[in-house]
């Protein structure tokens, strides 16, 4: 036997139906819809190269800054598919005698330790150099290509 029900009880009830499946149809889209396209980023290694450009022996520029400055890019390109390169001023003291030279500094990702003494290598013996400083540290690289 059903017992008697008001009409405010079940117009109370029949909306709570309603918004019932109001909440799970929402769920639904949300849970469905395409996901924003992931960030891609990566722990990666970053080398930088500080090539000085004067002459080991000599002590003097090897080339004038432009044609030092190409001719590392020529480098760069025959082994890495990119790289950022920054001019720079280095300097040292050997006694009492100060030294400066042009310096250019070299930002490498995505290529590791052996590529990079491959091409350090071939920078040492163009520039007449004993060595070239070079670093290596952590980082998270991710290519943002905008919020679309």
């Amino acid at each position: 036997m059903l017992l008697p029900v008001k009409k405010s009880v079940l117009y109370l009830l029949l909306a709570l139906c309603i918004a019932a499946v109001a909440v799970s149809v929402v769920s639904i889209v949300i849970a469905t819809r395409p996901a924003e396209k992931p960030v891609e980023a990566k722990t990666d290694i970053q080398y930088v190269m500080y090539l000085g450009t004067n002459d080991k022996d000599t002590v003097e520029p090897v080339f004038p800054p432009e044609e030092a400055k190409q001719k590392a890019i020529d480098i760069l390109l025959k082994h890495f598919g990119g790289y950022t390169i920054q001019e720079a001023s280095g300097g040292w003291i050997d006694g009492e005698k100060i030294y400066t030279e042009y310096t250019l500094v070299i930002y490498l990702s995505d290529t590791d330790m052996e590529h990079v003494h491959a091409a350090a290598d071939e920078l040492l013996e163009t520039f007449h150099q004993s060595s070239v400083l070079i670093q290596s540290n952590q980082t998270i690289t991710e290519f943002y290509s905008g919020k679309n």
